[in-house]
């Protein structure tokens, strides 16, 4: 089976983006966004994943944050849909629970084809180093709803909020991992009674 890689790109008048992702890759990242804590939560998702992830986005900071943030994420949400082609012959849904230190979050995933997701993250501040806190569940709600995924993600437990925030990406990546790699035994079957899962 090839690698799946995929490439993204995203101009508006708020952001200009670049993202290439190869989802059977090893975890290599080269991520500049302009907001140092996203560069790091994505770093830790293409590390914990085994993504080969490229992010490069020009955006206009000195607004604030979010118009890079949410096209980021829809960016990336693209990126995975596409290298997922037609989704014969993956596991389909994966489960991750990551701890760091005190933090705990678990994450489900389902490359269902139908786009939902539910962020259940508690922060204590409004920002972690440049990033408002508040982003950390859009950027991963616009992946989930652009990749055309269903994903849960829900803290157990945490008290500081960068590992609140690391625990999250990185038990996303690990049950994104887990859904997208092939089940040999299915033969490159579509894992729906429906036979298909991108429509």
């Amino acid at each position: 089976m090839t690698n799946r890689v995929s490439k993204v790109q995203r101009k508006t008048n708020e952001t200009d983006i670049e993202v290439y992702l190869n989802i059977d890759g090893t975890g290599k990242s080269n991520i500049n966004t302009g907001i140092g804590f996203c560069d790091h939560m994505l770093s830790a998702f293409a590390k914990h994943g085994r993504f080969d992830l490229n992010v490069d986005c020009t955006g206009d900071l000195e607004v604030d944050a979010h118009h890079s943030i949410e096209d980021i994420g829809i960016s990336i949400g693209k990126a995975i849909n596409e290298s997922l082609g037609d989704r014969s012959g993956i596991n389909r849904m994966g489960d991750a629970t990551v701890p760091l230190d005190e933090a705990m979050v678990q994450s489900i995933v389902d490359i269902s084809g139908r786009p939902f997701a539910s962020i259940d993250l508690t922060f204590n501040s409004p920002i972690i180093g440049e990033m408002p806190s508040e982003l950390i569940s859009h950027m991963l709600d616009s992946i989930a709803i652009n990749a055309l995924i269903t994903l849960h993600i829900v803290q157990k437990s945490g008290k500081n909020d960068h590992h609140i925030a690391e625990s999250a990406f990185k038990s996303f990546a690990r049950a994104l991992d887990a859904a997208s790699t092939f089940d040999l035994r299915i033969n490159g079957n579509v894992p729906s009674t429906k036979g298909t899962l991108d429509a």
